[in-house]
């Protein structure tokens, strides 16, 4: 199929009316089918989010409901173009969303701010379509060979004009450290300290499993030592609960929060009021975020810290330690051994032989100036 003939199947429209309301509620029946399936809660929040999106750039590009039948190849082509920018030769950038249509969809709130998405934006968007298309046993218009070869070149073209894949700074041990020396404040840095401390050293665990946790989750093993059980989560929707270990600093942590914030029952990691105060309601998934953001700022840190720091950078620094990536897997429970391999292999490559062949050599590097200079003419 050739990309550029893309309205042989679903012809484009001037204009539609958009009306929020049923859109909002063409999302929600989308989103029900991922619902149905047991995906994750917090994932199913991500994929409404998508939903949303397609559901209003679908009616105001064809005039068409989400839902209504399978989307054709050619759409999901159309959604790229529209939506990923194209370097020209002047050196300038273009995309074929139509203007009108881009103001609508920022107008509706679905869309941040006018111009072109990110590749992983782009990404996300297609997967939880094809994702949405399978459920539905349907077939998915992300599997056209056209689609992945646009994908493919648009990637490529965006590489070599210096547009990054955009991705959170990893908390190896480092920043951690600085991370968790600027937990001295009282009641809410003995809460932060442990839940970076669980967050990371429990494996990376992604920010809504942290905040599902309840305080009869976990329980001490011995001084140096506590369990915590996960549930469901974003790769697990069986609801067989596992028990990961806490060990060390970690261990220590939790306990210090418990005896800040004891309580039987509830979240285990819970908003804080003025003077300290600990309240009942759990943190929410953005929370999670800010604090890392938080404290990395009053760390002085420089990067692009999010909750997702924490889950990368200890995988990376296993690699760096050298941890058999079967061993990291069973902590993080990652299903994808391309999905984590990234980050592992970034942290290996630190500590491998390969990156120190010079030194092995027994050749020093040059230390002076003379040495450089030493055939040239006096000045």
């Amino acid at each position: 199929m050739n990309v550029l003939n893309i309205t042989d199947q679903l012809p484009l429209v001037d204009k539609t009316p958009l009306d929020p309301h049923f859109l909002a509620l063409n999302a929600q029946a989308a989103a029900a089918a991922f619902i149905a399936a047991g995906t994750a809660a917090n994932t199913v929040r991500s994929y409404r989010s998508a939903l949303a999106y397609w559901s209003a750039w679908l009616h105001l590009r064809y005039g068409q409901n989400l839902g209504d039948a399978p989307l054709p190849a050619t759409v999901a082509v159309q959604f790229v173009l529209d939506h990923l920018a194209r370097p020209l030769a002047d050196g300038g950038w273009a995309h074929l969303l139509p203007p009108w249509i881009d103001a609508a969809l920022v107008a509706a709130r679905v869309k941040a701010k006018l111009g072109p998405l990110a590749y992983n934006t782009v990404n996300h968007r297609l997967s939880v379509i094809g994702k949405w298309h399978r459920i539905n046993e349907w077939d998915s218009p992300t599997e056209a060979s056209a689609l992945k070869t646009l994908l493919r070149d648009a990637r490529k073209a965006q590489t070599r004009q210096g547009v990054a894949v955009r991705k959170k700074t990893a908390v190896v041990l480092e920043p951690l450290q600085a991370l968790l020396a600027t937990c001295t404040d009282g009641a809410r840095g003995a809460r932060d300290r442990a839940l970076l401390l669980l967050a990371w050293s429990g494996g990376g665990r992604r920010r809504s499993e942290v905040v599902g946790l309840q305080v009869g989750d976990v329980r001490k093993l011995d001084d140096d030592t506590w369990l915590y059980t996960l549930g469901v989560t974003k790769t697990d929707t069986g609801g067989v609960r596992r028990e990961k270990p806490l060990r060390g600093p970690a261990a220590q942590a939790l306990a210090a929060w418990l005896e800040v914030a004891p309580t039987d029952s509830g979240p285990l990691f819970r908003r804080l009021y003025k003077g300290g105060k600990v309240g009942t309601s759990g943190l929410s998934t953005d929370q999670v975020a800010r604090i890392v953001q938080r404290r990395a700022k009053v760390a002085g840190l420089v990067g692009d810290w999010a909750a997702h720091s924490l889950r990368s950078g200890f995988v990376t620094e296993a690699g760096r330690q050298g941890v058999p990536l079967g061993e990291v897997m069973a902590m993080t429970e990652h299903r994808s051994v391309a999905t984590v391999m990234g980050y592992f292999q970034s942290g290996s490559l630190l500590t491998s032989r390969a990156t120190t062949l010079l030194t092995s050599t027994g050749i020093s590097p040059i230390d002076s100036d003379e040495s450089v200079n030493s055939d040239s003419d006096p000045e």
